[in-house]
């Protein structure tokens, strides 16, 4: 039975610190679903109106809760999230053996082609101007970035690289927020990695949004930041400038942050976790000068150390006698069968395909380099630069002015030598056209 009236905002004070020592805990177990949990209850008490609704929240809290109890024993925000449920079903004395309430049943939606505004999002609370980064700067000149598979990373200067990257990793890093991959082995002692887990901070801005942390981890994608909220912040003027919206459930988030002009698009392939950004070029640039900016892999790349040549990789299996031979249940003619269902042009996603079935044998990884060049032809600005080609790569960073340098230096000197049979001093030709 059901006691007493509620008192909604003193509850809602209560939420607000209970989710607050939630948020802190950041580390929370591959096994251990807590934070799962912890969605669920945001989700269902976000529709929840009378007393009786509520403890009938806070019950299903509990159960979700408890039954993690063996996986979470020794996690912090576990016994945070059992205590802070006793005291709010003492303080609304609220049974322990009534009716529960479900957990909020999403309905998927199909995958969508391009950026889409969420149906309700024309009756959200604009903010004030200084929390639309489009209506301040224009216009942006937007840049993007891409991490995913074995793993492969397109820079915001669209340089493509493969990387050996194990471990945790910096792709972002700026005055806006900051954003890290940890890479695993495919399998153990495999070679192969890619992303098991994905963590971006959005950093406090005026009155715009708070600092939110949204975490995902290989087979659990959340449609909410760790906090259980799904914008900027409730006291935020332009707290719906940052929004997170769920596409596809447990396959596909997208993270708005209109304040700083950005889109964040995260997948999940199978086990794996794909990281696609559109980024304006003034807000890539926002980096703290006393900052370590070296390892910032979407703006600087990958260290070298940790580079993968694609073109020798191939040209090695294309010229011996791997090409006909089965590895890790693929052959060099398969893997470009089965990439090429799904990826026509042979460019470097394309390749970067044929090398993750190669090296991993997960078929799997068709499927996220498939998505990778989806979210280009979405977030990229210039459709002309969607594919990129090995040869484009080679004339990457710095490497193409210096072609054309010499190309320079060498009509000079074809001039030069013409003019020398015309004119008598072939030094002053020399000196007259700079070679010289």
């Amino acid at each position: 039975m059901v006691m007493g009236n509620r008192g909604g905002i003193s509850a809602l004070n209560v939420f607000r610190v209970f989710a607050l020592f939630l948020s802190l805990f950041l580390s929370v177990s591959l096994q251990c679903n807590i934070l799962k949990c912890n969605s669920e209850f945001w989700a269902s008490f976000a529709h929840s109106g009378s007393e009786e609704e509520f403890c009938r929240v806070l019950r299903a809290f509990n159960i979700c809760v408890h039954r993690t109890a063996r996986t979470c024993r020794g996690d912090l925000a576990y016994h945070t999230a059992h205590h802070g449920i006793v005291d709010l079903m003492d303080q609304h004395n609220c049974s322990k053996v009534s009716p529960t309430s479900q957990p909020l049943v999403r309905i998927p939606h199909p995958p969508t082609p391009s950026l889409l505004v969420p149906e309700n999002q024309e009756h959200l609370d604009p903010g004030p101007k200084v929390c639309h980064f489009e209506s301040n700067v224009l216009p942006p000149n937007y840049t993007h970035c891409g991490f995913f598979g074995d793993p492969h990373l397109r820079t915001f200067g669209d340089n493509f690289q493969t990387c050996k990257l194990e471990g945790a990793w910096p792709l972002i890093h700026n005055k806006y927020l900051f954003v890290q991959v940890t890479n695993t082995p495919v399998v153990p002692g495999s070679l192969a990695t890619a992303t098991s887990k994905l963590t971006i901070i959005f950093n406090n801005f005026k009155e715009c949004v708070d600092q939110k942390m949204y975490s995902a981890e290989a087979g659990m994608l959340p449609a909410a930041f760790a906090d259980g909220s799904t914008n900027g912040g409730r006291d935020r003027r332009g707290g719906n400038t940052l929004r997170v919206v769920e596409k596809v459930p447990g396959q596909h988030v997208e993270i708005q942050a209109k304040y700083i002009g950005t889109t964040i698009v995260v997948r999940q392939v199978a086990q794996y976790l794909t990281f696609a950004v559109r980024m304006p070029e003034e807000v890539v640039t926002t980096i703290e000068e006393a900052d370590n900016q070296d390892l910032y892999l979407c703006l600087h790349g990958c260290p070298a150390s940790q580079r993968i040549d694609l073109e020798s990789f191939r040209a090695r299996v294309e010229k011996s006698h791997v090409a006909t031979q089965a590895r890790n249940g693929f052959t060099y003619q398969s893997a470009k069968a089965k990439c090429k269902e799904w990826l026509p042009v042979e460019d470097l996603y394309f390749q970067s395909c044929v090398f993750d079935l190669l090296s991993s044998g997960d078929v799997n990884f068709t499927m996220a380099a498939y998505y990778a060049f989806e979210d280009v032809k979405i977030l990229h600005s210039n459709s002309h630069q969607f594919h990129i080609f090995e040869k484009e790569t080679l004339l990457g960073n710095g490497a193409a002015e210096r072609v054309l340098n010499l190309f320079s230096l060498f009509l000079k000197n074809i001039l030069a030598a013409f003019l020398c049979t015309k004119v008598a001093s072939c030094f002053e030709v020399f000196r007259i056209i700079g070679v010289l």
